[in-house]
């Protein structure tokens, strides 16, 4: 089992370090989940289909990150809070070369 480990602001602005497993075919909303770092009910709402934006987050560090697909590019231009630095958690499958990402929750909308 190979882990990275991530570093997640939660909306209180307290950063976590959590190892993320690379082998379970995870994205970070679940990892959020995961670790009880957002309130039950308040983020993945849609289950992950990018279909509701409250799994949006700010992304820190300079990751080189998949590219946006339609979805979530589509869902982002009508979500709230949102910045030039924004992605959909449940987007971004953890991978080896997120080891060290650095990522900020939105604010609930």
């Amino acid at each position: 089992m190979s882990d990275v480990k991530i570093k997640i602001k939660d909306r209180d602005g307290v950063v976590h370090e959590v190892d993320a497993p690379t082998d379970m075919n995870m994205n970070l909303m679940e990892i959020v989940r995961s670790y009880e770092l957002a309130p039950e009910g308040t983020i993945g709402i849609c289950g992950g289909m990018a279909m509701c934006a409250s799994c949006q987050c700010y992304i820190e560090s300079d990751h080189q990150l998949p590219e946006m697909s339609d979805d979530e590019d589509a869902m982002l231009a009508e979500a709230f809070n949102v910045k030039n630095n924004s992605r959909l958690g449940c987007q971004i499958h953890i991978t080896e070369d997120l080891e060290g990402l650095e990522v900020e929750l939105a604010p609930e909308s």
